[in-house]
């Protein structure tokens, strides 16, 4: 019997992918951050590693929608410093 892949879908481009394919942002508490490990407790919420969907993120607001609240602006810079530093 083969393993079962568990599949997460992107806010950005809403596309099935393998979780491992997927960078997880996590909402515990007011802290948001990028989930590197995909074991953080919280309210998880995943994207596509690619520029297009962390720019459509940004641009549409889409943590706001996943979260339910309002996310400032700066935890979308935060966000996207960091993305752009792990980048290869």
């Amino acid at each position: 019997m083969e393993k079962k892949i568990p599949m997460r879908m992107c806010i950005a481009c809403k596309e099935l992918k393998p979780k491992r394919e997927l960078m997880r942002i996590v909402k515990s508490g007011d802290d948001i951050k990028l989930d590197r490990t995909g074991k953080l407790n919280g309210r998880g919420a995943y994207i596509c590693a690619d520029k297009e969907c962390m720019a459509k993120l940004k641009k549409q607001k889409l943590l706001n929608r996943a979260f339910s609240c309002n996310v400032p602006e700066t935890v979308y810079d935060a966000l996207e410093a960091e993305f752009l530093g792990t980048e290869n």
